[in-house]
Parts: structure tokens; C-alpha cells; sequence
């Protein structure tokens, strides 16, 4: 049988007790400040953001077996101010 979301929100609260449970697992290895919509934006920005047709169990899977340190490492990155470059000419 194959589930089919009308949106992305729908998507969101079927996953969520998975994302929850990463939640945990992230806190348990010191990741205090990570929440689920932390993990949710990481996989829905780079672990999902070119695929297409992802089964439910994939994404669990994905999920799950997702680094913490990776997770980590996405959020930091999102929270440092954008680097320009600045040409000046002589």
C-alpha cells in the first residue's frame, strides 16, 4: 500500500515521532540545543532536497541513520552570517 502526503505538514506530523526519536538520541550524545525541526530541515535541505519518490521507510531510515556530528555541523553552518566578498580597487 502506498501512502501518498497532500503536503508537506502532512509529511512532517508522520515523521515526527521518528524525528522526535533522533531528537533523543542527538541529546543523549550532547546535542542539547538540537530540536526536531532542526533534524527535519537538515534532511528536507540536503539529505532529501534532489530526491523524488522517497518511500515513508526511507526516510525513517534516513532518519535514523543520519550523523549527529553532520546534523551538528548543518545547524552551526546555518547560524554563521553569510561571507561576502569585498572588492576594492585601488
Amino acid at each position: 500500500m502506498e501512502i501518498e502526503f497532500n503536503s508537506l505538514e502532512e509529511l512532517y506530523e508522520r515523521l515526527l515521532p521518528a524525528l522526535r526519536s533522533k531528537v533523543a538520541d542527538l541529546k543523549r550524545d550532547g546535542y542539547n540545543y538540537l530540536t526536531v525541526d532542526d533534524v527535519w530541515n537538515y534532511l528536507k535541505e540536503s539529505k532529501w532536497k534532489n530526491s523524488s519518490n522517497l518511500a515513508l521507510h526511507e526516510m525513517v531510515s534516513d532518519i535514523f541513520n543520519s550523523e549527529n556530528a553532520v546534523i551538528d555541523d548543518y545547524f552551526k553552518d546555518k547560524l554563521k552570517p553569510k561571507r561576502r566578498r569585498v572588492y576594492f580597487e585601488d
